[in-house]
Formats: C-alpha cells, sequence, structure tokens
C-alpha cells in the first residue's frame, strides 16, 4: 500500500478515501471470483461460452478473483510495427509477445489472427488466446480512420482462441456499417463457445469543441450501453476524464439528472457512470492504460487501476505501457484487499 500511496502522490487521499454519493454500490453487479456461475449463468450464454469466460477468469496472478488483467498487441497494424516494437525490437517476434503476457501472469493476451496464429500450437494451451478480428490499419493513405475485418470467427476458433474481440469506432460515419459487422461476429463467435469483448471507442471531429468529449463520461457510457447491447461479454473501454459530451456537443438525447445526480467530477464517480451503462456490472469494465510516455507510465497504469477497481469494473487492458516496460504493480493492486469498492 505505500508504494501505491507514493506513485498516486497528491491524489492518494482522493482516489483511496472517496465514497461515492451517486451511484450507490449496492445497485452493481460486482467482480468477483464467481461472477460466471452467479452472473453469467443468469444469460442466454451457452455452456461453451461459461466454460470460456470461466478459463479467462481461473487464469493467471489474478485467477479466482473476478478480475482481468490482459495483454493487448495489435499495435503493429493500429500504429505500425516500427512505432510499437523500434525501442524493443525483441517484439517484432510474436512470440514474445506471448512469452511477456504469461510471464506477466496476464488472463489472456489479446492480439492478431496473424500473431497468435504464428505460435498457436505451441501456446493456446498455455494462455488464453483473445483473437482481434478487426482493424484500422494507417498504410492507406489519407488515413480513413476505419475499422476492417482482417480475421473470420472460425479461423479465431480454428487456432483455439477462447475470445475475440472487435473495435466499433462509435460516432463515425462508419459506425454502422461496424455495428452490423461485429454484431454477426460476435453471434457466431457465442455459437462456437467463445466469449466476446468490445472495444468502445468514439470516433468524430465533432466531438471535440471547447474540450475533447472523445473521454467524456456521458459519451463514452452511452458507447458501453451499446456494446452490451451488442452482447459483449466484456467492455473495454477509455477512463472516462471529463463530462458533458452531449450537452457540449448540443447533440443526441441525455437527462439533466446524469449531471446533477449520477455523476460528479471526481474520477470514480465518472468512472462509474461507464460501469452502470454496461448493465449495472452485469458485463465487466476494462480500462485501457492508455498512451504509453515514459517514467510517469507505472504513476499512470496504477491510477487507472485504482479508479478502475473502486468504481466496480473489472480491469486493466494494457498494451504499449506493458511491452515497452513491464508493469506488474497494475495486476498487483487487485490482489490488494485494503483497496475496495468505493
Amino acid at each position: 500500500m505505500n508504494s501505491i500511496l507514493e506513485l498516486l502522490g497528491e491524489e492518494s487521499g482522493s482516489l483511496l478515501d472517496h465514497q461515492c454519493q451517486t451511484i450507490e454500490k449496492s445497485r452493481l453487479t460486482l467482480p468477483g471470483s464467481d461472477f460466471v456461475s452467479r452472473v453469467c449463468v443468469n444469460s442466454d450464454r451457452n455452456a461453451r461460452v461459461l466454460r470460456s469466460l470461466e478459463t479467462l477468469f481461473t487464469h493467471g496472478r489474478l485467477s479466482q478473483t473476478g478480475y482481468l488483467s490482459i495483454l493487448p498487441v495489435d499495435q503493429g497494424v493500429e500504429h505500425s510495427a516500427g512505432a510499437s516494437f523500434a525501442i524493443n525490437p525483441d517484439y517484432f517476434d510474436p512470440e514474445n509477445i506471448v512469452r511477456l503476457a504469461i510471464e506477466g501472469g496476464c488472463n489472456a493476451v489479446a492480439s492478431t489472427i496473424g500473431v497468435l496464429g504464428a505460435v498457436s500450437r505451441k501456446y493456446a494451451h498455455r494462455i488464453p488466446f483473445l483473437t482481434k478480428l478487426n482493424h484500422n490499419e494507417l498504410l492507406t493513405y489519407p488515413n480513413s480512420y476505419d475499422q476492417r475485418m482482417f480475421a473470420s470467427v472460425k479461423r479465431a476458433y480454428d487456432l483455439g482462441a477462447v475470445a475475440v474481440g472487435a473495435t466499433i469506432y462509435f460516432g463515425s460515419p462508419e459506425s454502422r456499417r461496424q455495428i452490423e459487422e461485429v454484431s454477426q461476429a460476435f453471434e457466431m463467435a457465442h455459437e462456437l463457445g467463445m466469449a466476446c469483448f468490445l472495444w468502445c471507442y468514439l470516433r468524430n471531429p465533432a466531438f471535440k469543441t471547447d474540450k475533447d468529449y472523445h473521454t467524456s463520461a456521458d459519451l463514452t457510457g452511452q458507447a458501453n450501453h451499446l456494446g452490451v447491447t451488442l452482447q459483449a461479454d466484456i467492455i473495454k473501454q477509455k477512463q472516462a476524464i471529463n463530462n458533458g459530451g452531449f450537452r457540449a456537443i448540443q447533440f443526441g438525447k441525455t437527462n439533466d439528472l446524469v449531471y446533477e445526480q449520477l455523476t460528479s467530477e471526481h474520477p470514480i464517480d465518472l468512472c462509474r457512470y461507464q460501469v452502470a451503462n454496461c448493465y449495472m456490472g452485469r458485463a465487466g469494465l476494462i480500462n485501457s492504460g492508455g498512451a504509453s510516455s515514459g517514467n510517469s507510465d507505472l504513476a499512470q497504469a496504477v491510477r487507472t487501476a485504482v479508479i478502475n477497481k473502486r468504481a466496480g469494473g473489472m480491469g486493466l487492458i494494457s498494451g504499449r505501457k506493458a511491452f515497452q516496460r513491464p508493469l506488474k504493480e497494475g495486476i498487483e493492486l487487485y490482489l490488494d484487499s485494503e483497496i475496495t469498492i468505493a
């Protein structure tokens, strides 16, 4: 706990002592060692999906806690291999990506069909595979920022994946096509017994006005709600850092109670609103650690984990931070019984 206090610095009291007065924790479905048998079993997921979810929750250093720590490395497509791996060229080799996830005690490794397929016979039985189905490749000029399918659900199933993942750029002109593609893919994945993760990102230049509302609690919350409606089992979302996106953009419909009673300016309350939009926690919320910034990565990862756990979230999915500088402290934090739900 002392190291956490040091890393949180001046925010330690605010983050560790905060008690939510917005959405009470008693209203949430919280993570726990029995999450699959307590929550998921009541859904329409078949027995094979339940087994896949249990496989995810019982692997790695967070086994049997109800929390997840996932290493996602699809940056070779999403950013460029050079931008991602030049700092440590070993990660051009897919085997080192998978080995890092194993050594770090992750619940799963998430990557492209190419990365996981290259080493599937050697590692699919040693760590759960989460195969990312679509990507935004940045070699097309000018950049179009569109998620396109790179892999089929059947190929993910054949290489031994226990889960599939996809991204939707909610708010973008292409989002409705992406919704249809992901909905069909998730239906097939569930039929085959795989769990489904959805990256619920926002992308539209209009979401930037007086500030950047791509990470506002109200807009990301609605993206989460759409994602769970598509039957995603786990939602990946950037942690909210502001609010009032609907009001600032003067778009869509909202309610004053969202801002007056269900949220506050406190980061834990903003994240709790994201959790609430995941059907009050029936679908788990994992937050991304954000871009790597060097020496502050560890402090930022711990801050993200504290906010996520205390808000009622289910864990972290941290990519660039992890493979450029392995960070086990984020995992350790979820094992700390002194850090409780706010």
